[in-house]
């Protein structure tokens, strides 16, 4: 039985935060109105903590990073505005976690900044976190970074690890992917422009409406990087800790505003009416 509250998948374009969306609101709206949904359905079930799978945290060479400090903070900067965020951090269900990991040989590190415990024990919270945090429930958090220098198949497994402390833990564990997706849709980005970007993105959306996440596993890697997403490590920790017979995936939008691929996504129960 899938153990976690509610699942999602989520982008995190700064603008998509409503204090960020500048001048033109419109530009984002059908994804921001959906991240406004999955907010809600999270809140609906009431989780203790939150999950946050993100390619843009701390970084650890070959390790499955994951926050073991008192709190985070960080900040987003987009149309001459910024946004703010602190966070506590569920220590025992990071530890948990982490220790789960360990003990399956799956390599991580529980990271954390300053002192040990107290105020000063504060870690970045980066914009894959800040952005679909922004529409949550405010609880305390767990952030994972995974790592591209191991296997797919290590996320997947990673995955399951997570699962498994999450039924553990005996707490209602909200998990969200966050994800975005090629980033070469368009000349005007820092990656310029390659038709790979619409192609991989068209495979994306026809995995999730089949529910076939695990299968992005098996993407040629020159195909990845002439797409450049983000989102496929993230996905395949998703998939490990839901696996297929388990999940039911409600694709409410995909769309590329700007250069890069946005997708929002609700993760049911199979056999769920949600």
């Amino acid at each position: 039985m899938n153990p976690f509250a509610f699942a999602c998948m989520t982008p995190h374009g700064g603008e998509l935060i409503p204090e960020l969306q500048g001048k033109d609101p419109k530009r984002m709206s059908l994804t921001r109105n959906n991240m406004v949904k999955l907010g809600e359905r999270m809140s609906a079930s009431n989780p203790d903590c939150l999950i946050v799978l993100t390619p843009h945290g701390v970084r650890v060479d070959r390790q499955f990073s994951m926050t073991d400090s008192e709190r985070m903070s960080g900040s987003v900067e987009e149309n001459g505005e910024t946004f703010y965020m602190e966070k506590q951090v569920d220590r025992e269900m990071a530890r948990l976690i982490y220790a789960s990991a360990r003990k399956e040989g799956i390599p991580a590190a529980a990271i954390n900044f300053g002192t040990a415990a107290g105020p000063i024990s504060c870690l970045p919270l980066d914009w894959g976190a800040i952005v679909p945090l922004r529409f949550m429930p405010d609880v305390p958090v767990v952030v994972i970074n995974p790592t591209r220098e191991l296997s797919f198949a290590e996320h997947i497994r990673f995955g399951k690890i997570v699962r498994e402390a999450v039924q553990k833990s005996n707490k209602k564990v909200g998990l969200i992917a966050s994800c975005d997706w090629a980033h070469a849709h368009a000349e005007i980005g820092p990656y310029g422009f390659d038709p790979a970007a619409k192609r991989f993105d068209d495979h994306v959306v026809e995995l999730m409406e089949a529910n076939e996440l695990e299968k992005m596993a098996h993407f040629d890697a020159s195909f990845i990087e002439a797409a450049k997403p983000d989102g496929i490590w993230q996905t395949l920790v998703l998939a490990g800790a839901i696996p297929k017979e388990e999940r039911q995936i409600e694709l409410l939008s995909y769309e590329v505003p700007t250069y890069f691929g946005l997708i929002c996504a609700a993760i049911h129960s199979s056999g769920s009416d949600a």
